[in-house]
């Protein structure tokens, strides 16, 4: 890959602080700072990672080529947009923007400068979503269940922004038809904002995903349920397992169709570490990144219809090509 890639995090909360220690720790990169209002946060990661501190991100800008933007979701758009505009290269969390309109801006720049905007959906990277997306053929229906107690944080958005835009995200990767009709329900329960939704999303090739984020659950749980013609699959993201069954030639002694059984093989690594080694790959040969500024726009789009069931109370029809 050439030379070490000097990179910068800016935000450097729960999730940032851990952008900084994969950073420090792989040979592709060289973390030269990181900034965050919270000058004592800023001096600890610091301190810790090797790198220096900066509570104005402006100041980083000059001196990296590449940077995680880790801030809250309401300043994406104007953080990432300077560092666009500074010619670095940005790996920018989920959700991607507030509004479609920022997300186009964004995308937009990012072309014109010739930058890689990569965006931080970081279950494509999770080994069990890797070994499971060849074998899937014709899913007929999806069940996604993304359940977790509790924890304060990421209550500025609503949790279909928080979490669910995960599962979307992966489910639009995994369905190659376009979306046609979007039905929701959510509550908020112990935020001014929707702490529990769900939503039936319906394809054109027929294909119905049933879609459940909660961020007040009592115990946490994340998995996909896959079914096709041929075989059922089961992801456990903690986990990171597959496990698969599919009707096999032969009959049980019963009379009973036969079914394998099996755990799929698994390359497991930090889903985080993963997601920065590729974008540092993308830095540095340019190639297009797994999930770019476009699919973060999708994901964000159907995040935002979901939200407009919610709040309007009526489905989110579109096109078979894919428009509202």
């Amino acid at each position: 890959m050439g030379s070490a890639i000097k990179v910068g995090v800016i935000g450097v909360g729960y999730l940032g602080r851990h952008h900084a220690r994969l950073y420090a720790e792989l040979p592709a990169a060289t973390l030269v700072g990181v900034a965050d209002v919270d000058e004592g946060r800023a001096r600890d990661v610091a301190a810790s990672t090797g790198a220096r501190a900066f509570t104005d991100y402006r100041e980083l800008l000059s001196q990296v080529d590449a940077v995680s933007v880790v801030v809250p979701t309401s300043l994406h758009h104007r953080v990432a947009m300077d560092c666009l505009d500074a010619g670095l290269d940005v790996l920018l969390e989920k959700p991607m923007t507030v509004t479609l309109a920022e997300a186009d801006e964004l995308i937009a720049r990012a072309e014109a400068k010739r930058r890689i905007i990569q965006i931080g959906h970081l279950e494509r990277f999770n080994g069990a979503v890797r070994a499971l997306a060849p074998r899937l053929t014709a899913p007929r229906f999806i069940e996604s269940h993304r359940l977790g107690p509790f924890v304060g944080r990421g209550t500025d958005v609503h949790v279909i922004l928080d979490l669910m835009i995960h599962d979307l995200d992966i489910i639009l990767s995994l369905v190659r038809s376009p979306l046609t009709d979007i039905r929701a329900v959510g509550v908020a329960v112990l935020t001014p904002h929707i702490d529990i939704a769900n939503t039936r999303l319906e394809f054109a090739d027929g294909c119905v995903a049933n879609v459940t984020a909660s961020r007040v659950s009592k115990d946490a749980l994340r998995k996909l349920r896959i079914f096709q013609p041929d075989a059922y699959f089961s992801l456990d993201y903690q986990k990171q397992e597959v496990i698969m069954a599919r009707r096999v030639d032969g009959a049980t002694e019963a009379g009973l169709p036969a079914i394998d059984i099996q755990t799929l093989p698994i390359e497991k690594e930090e889903p985080l570490k993963a997601q920065l080694s590729a974008f540092l790959d993308s830095v540095a040969t340019r190639r297009a990144p797994l999930v770019s500024g476009r699919e973060g726009r999708s994901a964000l789009r159907v995040a935002l219809d979901v939200l407009t069931c919610i709040e309007g109370g009526g489905p989110v029809r579109r096109s078979p090509s894919g428009e509202t």
